[in-house]
């Protein structure tokens, strides 16, 4: 190399160091809060009945900029982020978010990570990503690197306190709006939930694909009993036909069960030691992960790279708003839960909400972060 060339060379270097010097931004404060939404009638699952839904909202400013993230958590996550986790993020580097996340972790851990801990984390975490994607005026998605244009969903809700009238015309919407898969509950009553499954098959028609969750309601022996039957309604996938925590079980449907049908589970997954255990029992066809709960969009990447190394497809879990920029970056994801109650909430608390094109979320590139914002008067009425 030339003389010439190497000042030359010498001169970008220190450029490049300069500039990287220069965006270093400390985190000045940090803001939480929570929304105690009432649902639009009571709800339940197979295994769980609820009332209301309680959003809580992390906000993290630096270099002039309002990084806005979240989780389905309760009161005792906002307390946890305010008492333990302020002090350890604000005046750390906005543009190092894995640091941020690493010392997260450190301090709770007398706490233990699965629960509120996790979920605490989750929503800074999301905070700190789309801060930082403010920052440099990018979509998060491009910061993150996309691997897709958009991701597809699959419409979520056909709870069991619903009437046969009340789940058709739940899951015939979606259908109706372009959604080619959807999902519906069972567990509550195994001997109700064939015709359910049957009503389900009848409202949606052939072509659209048909998912049941039982949240772990089923022992192993009804679960393969009732596999068998939903699968002559074409069922394709069945969450939790056991509990999450029944791995010699999930393993048992996965490999006795019908043909074609996934057997899928890990939205209560709050760390990677948990995720790596189930996929290292064969346990499911499709990972499931949220963000809300896995420790935020960070433990949402390392989750996809213990499925990328399988190899087995991921699936986000509810809170679609949160997982779309991730998801669009990450190869293994194969869809996102468009979960009811998630999705009206978000619509309800803050622009920017997308909406499905054809069954597809497709992430706003032209707005900084994950491009949501906090509508504050709308959301103050349900702030507790």
């Amino acid at each position: 190399m030339s003389s010439s060339l190497r000042h030359r060379a010498r001169q970008i270097h220190r450029g490049v160091r300069t500039r990287l010097r220069h965006i270093d931004v400390p985190i000045d404060d940090v803001s939480v809060g929570a929304y105690l939404v009432p649902t639009e009638s009571p709800e339940s699952d197979g295994t769980l009945e609820w009332h209301h839904t309680t959003l809580v909202v992390v906000e993290a400013s630096a270099g002039g900029q309002r990084g806005l993230g979240y989780s389905y958590a309760d009161l005792g996550t906002a307390n946890l982020i305010q008492e333990m986790l302020v002090d350890v993020v604000v005046g750390q580097d906005a543009m190092a978010v894995p640091d941020c996340w690493l010392a997260m972790v450190e301090t709770i851990r007398n706490l233990g990570r699965p629960g509120i801990a996790s979920m605490a984390i989750s929503a800074m975490d999301a905070a700190l990503w789309d801060l930082k994607a403010r920052l440099l005026n990018l979509p998060l998605v491009s910061l993150l690197g996309r691997v897709r244009d958009g991701v597809p969903i699959y419409g979520s809700g056909g709870f069991t306190s619903y009437s046969i009238k009340q789940l058709q015309g739940q899951l015939s919407r979606w259908a109706e709006n372009g959604i080619p898969r959807v999902k519906m509950k069972v567990g509550r009553d195994p001997a109700c939930d064939p015709e359910r499954v049957r009503a389900a098959r009848d409202a949606i028609g052939s072509e659209v694909d048909l998912f049941v969750d039982a949240n772990g309601a089923y022992s192993r022996k009804q679960a393969l009993r009732l596999a068998n039957t939903f699968a002559g309604y074409e069922v394709s996938w069945f969450e939790e036909p056991v509990s999450s925590d029944d791995l010699d079980g999930l393993r048992l449907i996965r490999d006795e069960g019908p043909a074609g049908m996934d057997i899928t589970a890990g939205e209560y997954g709050y760390d990677l030691f948990y995720f790596r255990r189930m996929l290292e029992a064969g346990a499911v066809d499709v990972l499931q992960a949220d963000a809300t709960r896995c420790a935020g969009i960070t433990g949402f990447l390392q989750v996809a790279g213990l499925c990328q190394a399988q190899p087995i497809p991921l699936s986000a879990h509810c809170g679609p708003s949160i997982h779309v920029h991730p998801s669009c970056a990450l190869m293994p994801v194969r869809h996102i839960e468009y979960f009811h109650d998630h999705v009206r909430i978000e619509q309800m608390l803050f622009d920017g909400v997308l909406v499905p094109v054809h069954g597809v979320l497709y992430p706003d590139l032209t707005r900084p972060g994950m491009g949501l914002e906090l509508k504050r008067a709308d959301a103050q009425r349900f702030a507790v």
